[in-house]
């Protein structure tokens, strides 16, 4: 009894040894082995893989699948007429470039997507400071969006990164704006009722004369 205990411990220590050299990686990942603190390995394909035990080795798994960056707060641009717009917006991005990723921007998704998110703000401000509201919201919307995310997909890829789409949910004036413009809807909604009712009143009357005339004869 006493000579299997240390054949138990032995097994035991091998197992763990052998446990610690076996790793798999999801179709969902990517993974890149380190080695004493550098890249050693990037594994795109799924499955079970070998690697050194620790410390030599070790490895940190990357998420391969599209990712959204969709900020809560609303940005505030200006277009070419002086006017405040609010955009909200939404970016869907994904790691295709481990090595880079891990080096430009210690592998942190957080990090990347205020990169990312920073970028898509100039590139915003540039395309709507060219434009009408009008043209953002409908006539060159989707040239906007499109636009913008070849501008950021280009800042994206200096971090191993690739910007898939690009999408303005929504835009509107800002809440200052948006009394003012108003009033001026609200004008001249008023100015085309009273031209439309002047010229009622126009032919109204020619009707009433054409009407007596007729009569009398």
């Amino acid at each position: 009894m006493q000579r299997a205990v240390p054949v138990v411990l032995a097994i035991l220590v091998l197992f763990g040894a052998l446990s610690s050299c076996l790793f798999v990686v999801d179709q969902r990942q990517f993974a890149v082995v380190f080695s004493l603190g550098e890249i050693r390995q990037v594994i795109d394909h799924p499955g079970l893989h070998l690697k050194l035990p620790p410390p030599f080795q070790n490895v940190q798994y990357f998420d391969r699948r599209i990712l959204t960056i969709d900020n809560p707060d609303i940005d505030r641009f200006i277009t070419s007429e002086k006017l405040n717009v609010q955009v909200d917006t939404f970016v869907k991005w994904r790691i295709v470039e481990p090595k880079s990723f891990i080096r430009s921007v210690s592998g942190s998704e957080l990090i990347a997507a205020d990169r990312l998110s920073r970028s898509l703000r100039d590139a915003l401000n540039n395309e709507i400071a060219k434009r009408t509201v009008s043209e953002v919201i409908s006539g060159d919307r989707e040239k906007v969006m499109e636009t913008v995310r070849v501008k950021v997909n280009e800042d994206a890829k200096q971090i191993g990164a690739e910007v898939v789409d690009v999408r303005l949910k929504r835009v509107d004036f800002a809440p200052e704006v948006q009394e003012r413009v108003f009033d001026r809807m609200q004008s001249e909604r008023k100015r085309v009722a009273n031209e439309r009712r002047a010229t009622g009143s126009a032919e109204s009357e020619k009707i009433r004369a054409d009407a007596d005339r007729q009569r009398e004869v």
